[in-house]
């Protein structure tokens, strides 16, 4: 089976697949056009965010048996067109959903106690205690949204904090020792702290915007690692200017291009994030740690090898 690689992953991807009898070429700098015009000759694709397979992309590859996502996001690949060309989809949630969730709990713990606002202050010769009190998370209520891979790490790394932790979820019976399946309405009613691990979908586009966060009952943290247009920035600005959002946590933003390499554009809106004390704002890299690359790799050769070899 021959495979085009068309991002940079860890080795142990070709070295795998190789040693296992794939062939696997890699073109990590080629055009969509480009790749287009010899994918027909490919199996098999291994992609991250670089290039979008589209209906047109999908049809041009004639030959193709799977798609594989080093990583959990699947909203670069058409997967209408996909599914009716019988093409299998395999993604790697499993790989980085632990660097996810400790990313979730640390940035929500600094901005709380406000660790990086107070650290900077002594850093440059101020020393303040009363105006850097913090705010525990100890008896609170923590409601996610999505309960899959990312959902249930983040739970689990919560179980010693002494929150309780709520989740919703579009499918049934998912609750565990960690969390506790509750309707949006509930969660909203009850959650002090909101954290999203949802994919990027026509229903969750722009999940949490004005009406959404009108509905949040307490004042609330709020904290978003799954894709930045789940959340309408300019309703997140509003709420916390008003004070409904007491705090925001972001590893991804609206703006960002597809690849996830850099920002399409900066606004007002976007200045507001980066200049509020209120807001921590990391490179989408909840998922993105040393041992996840591994992982994420490790994943992706495993299922391909369980689904394409005898």
């Amino acid at each position: 089976m021959k495979i085009l690689q068309l991002d940079k992953n860890h080795p142990l991807i070709s070295e795998q697949l190789t040693a296992r009898g794939f062939v696997v070429e890699e073109d990590h700098i080629s055009t969509y056009d480009e790749v287009l015009g010899k994918i027909s000759d490919y199996e098999g694709i291994i992609i991250r965010s670089r290039i979008p397979l589209d209906k047109n992309f999908l049809i041009k590859a004639s030959h193709l048996k799977f798609i594989a996502r080093v990583g959990a996001g699947m909203e670069n690949i058409d997967l209408k067109t996909a599914e009716k060309l019988n093409i299998k989809l395999i993604n790697s949630p499993e790989g980085n959903r632990d660097s996810v969730a400790e990313h979730v709990v640390g940035m929500l713990l600094i901005l709380m106690n406000r660790l990086f606002i107070s650290s900077n202050e002594v850093k440059n010769g101020i020393w303040k205690r009363e105006e850097n009190r913090g705010d525990e998370l100890l008896g609170k209520t923590f409601g996610i949204i999505g309960y899959g891979n990312m959902g249930k790490a983040t739970a689990k790394r919560l179980s010693g904090f002494g929150v309780e932790v709520i989740f919703h979820d579009i499918l049934p019976n998912l609750s565990d020792e960690f969390a506790t399946q509750v309707s949006l309405q509930e969660l909203q009613k009850r959650a002090d702290v909101l954290s999203l691990h949802i994919p990027l979908t026509d229903e969750t586009h722009y999940l949490v915007d004005e009406n959404f966060i009108t509905k949040m009952e307490k004042n609330f943290y709020f904290v978003n690692t799954a894709r930045g247009k789940n959340l309408k920035t300019k309703a997140l600005v509003e709420a916390i200017g008003s004070g409904k959002v007491l705090g925001a946590c972001l590893d991804v933003l609206e703006y960002e291009k597809s690849s996830f390499e850099n920002l399409e554009s900066e606004n007002s809106d976007l200045q507001f994030l980066l200049d509020s004390d209120k807001v921590i704002v990391t490179p989408h890299i909840g998922g993105w740690t040393h041992q996840s690359k591994i992982k994420l790799a490790q994943v992706i050769v495993d299922k391909i090898i369980d689904n394409f070899t005898a």
